[in-house]
């Protein structure tokens, strides 16, 4: 399981998240996503621990701490919905 970390600074690394994670237990894994067209980081972000309790501590200890200058939102992800295929019209068939 992953955790997802909201309302991060736009500046953050993957680096910084994982130091400020890895007190709190093995950080496994970090995931920042950016934007296609600029680069820019999203502002959320994904870490994986290495246990259920790690990843209980992280979120105990950070959500909703202040970090960066941002109130950070920690909690469990949700597995990624499956989305429908973009597709165009939708206008009648005849």
């Amino acid at each position: 399981m992953s955790l997802y970390v909201g309302n991060l600074n736009y500046q953050v690394t993957e680096e910084d998240l994982n130091a400020v994670f890895a007190e709190y237990g093995t950080v496994k894994r970090v995931q920042l996503p950016t934007d296609r067209e600029t680069g820019r980081v999203r502002g959320f972000g994904f870490v994986e621990m290495s246990t259920d309790a790690e990843e209980q501590a992280a979120i105990d200890a950070l959500d909703g701490a202040e970090w960066m200058g941002r109130d950070l939102k920690v909690n469990k992800a949700r597995p990624r919905e499956e989305r429908r295929p973009a597709g165009g019209g939708g206008g009648r068939r005849y």
